[in-house]
């Protein structure tokens, strides 16, 4: 199907934002439309009253003659830009409301030709010195509490607008396919290898072996215990007491030593065992599948959703609670940073001269992507209005300015009209 010419588009009415301020412009231009009939109609009345006389009444009449010619010349001018004068459908009268397609599309590209350049947009921003205006701004407490304030808010509104269901989606859409697809046996291996390089691990077995050591000491009698339920049924009692308290001690015992020797023999096995287990990710392909099918059971499994949604539920309320305590950690920290921020924008000229250069730049990028596409807005949207009507509204607009073209007209033709009268006299 073929697209709508311009000409064919319906038009719509334009929007009045502010009635009051419309009232005020039409008693403005009935206030100048006056004082410019009111001068005309004064030329003429003097015109008439000196027909015909001489001396200083001759170049009064010339005057009076030449204001009328003047007033009435400029008022076809001003007028023939919104209607036909009289009514009547003179040729190149009217221009508003029958080329104002054309009025705006000059108006895009003298906006696009004269605003949307580089240079002026570059200038303008530098001008505009935004960082050191925010520093400023950001140094009253009062701004500052009010951007923590505002972003709060906001943080909060956003938190209560994500249900479980988003995050069900989230996790099962996006995350669990996503982590199917990517192997893990790789980063896993490559993990494990920097953890035993750099002994990361050890402060995990020195907490591990402390506190087996702690329950053992606080709980011999669930050692005993468990270690009597597989005790064979024929031993007699008391040496099975013997034997589990002496276990007992001598793991105390191994824990203890484990414990107090950094270079032991069961923390040296340990080591090994990591380090196999991390080139085995990373080179043995049975121990890569291995992990890559635990990773998928455990991806496949109904509570990893669950855990994703109590999760978010713990997280969501420990920020909710915080963003809207007003004195709470997360508004203080914003608060605090701000601050910091500030201060380095009002000190730090390189910082400054580094934002502002990053706002020109995202400016002028955005202006080259996206300007054509606003420029275009002026053409569009003067094409959809109405023409009698835009012709009101523009009229509404300057035409009290315009009016003084008349009353200027009507001065000027005056003093020209004198002028030519006494030249007149001179060559005769």
């Amino acid at each position: 199907m073929a697209a709508t010419p311009t000409a064919q588009r319906p038009s719509v009415s334009l929007i009045t934002p502010d009635p009051g301020a419309d009232e005020a412009r039409r008693r403005g231009l009935r206030r100048m439309r006056t004082v410019a009939v009111g001068l005309l109609v004064l030329a003429a009345c003097v015109y008439v009253a000196t027909l015909g006389r001489d001396d200083v009444w001759g170049f009064v009449n010339a005057g009076a003659e030449a204001s009328m010619v003047g007033a009435i010349a400029d008022w076809f001018a001003v007028t023939a830009l919104f209607k036909h004068p009289l009514g009547l459908p003179i040729p190149h009268t009217a221009l508003v409301p029958r080329r104002k397609d054309e009025l705006g599309k000059g108006l895009e590209e003298f906006v696009g030709e004269n605003f949307l350049q580089e240079e002026i947009i570059r200038e303008r921003v530098a001008a505009a010195e935004i960082s050191a205006r925010v520093g400023d701004w950001l140094a009253d407490p009062a701004n500052a509490r009010r951007v923590v304030d505002e972003a709060s808010d906001v943080a909060a509104i956003a938190l209560d607008k994500v249900r479980d269901d988003h995050v069900a989606d989230l996790v099962t859409q996006a995350l669990v396919p996503r982590f199917h697809e990517e192997p893990i046996s790789p980063l896993l291996g490559t993990t494990l290898m920097e953890v035993l390089r750099d002994d990361l691990h050890h402060g995990v077995v020195d907490l591990a072996v402390d506190e087996m050591h702690r329950w053992l000491e606080e709980n011999p009698e669930t050692f005993v215990s468990v270690l009597e339920e597989r005790a064979p049924w024929w031993a007699p009692p008391r040496l099975n007491d013997a034997v589990t308290s002496r276990l007992h001690v001598q793991a105390l015992a191994w824990l203890e030593d484990i414990r107090d020797d950094p270079h032991h023999r069961a923390r040296e096995a340990l080591d090994s065992m990591l380090g196999q287990l991390a080139s085995d990710l990373l080179n043995d392909e049975e121990t890569r599948a291995r992990a890559e099918a635990f990773k998928d059971r455990l991806l496949e499994h109904p509570q990893v959703v669950t855990t994703a949604i109590s999760l978010w539920k713990a997280m969501r309320s420990a920020l909710l609670a915080s963003v809207r305590d007003r004195e709470g950690a997360v508004r203080q920290r914003l608060l605090l940073e701000l601050n910091a921020f500030s201060l380095r924008l009002r000190e730090d000229a390189a910082l400054r001269e580094r934002l502002d250069r990053a706002a020109a730049d995202v400016t002028v990028f955005l202006v080259e992507r996206y300007g054509a596409e606003v420029t275009t807005v002026i053409t569009s949207t003067i094409e959809r209005w109405d023409g009698k009507e835009a012709a009101r509204r523009i009229e509404l607009h300057v035409g009290r300015d315009l009016q003084f073209i008349r009353i200027n007209g009507t001065i000027v033709g005056g003093l020209v009209g004198v002028l030519i009268h006494a030249l007149s006299l001179l060559v005769h």
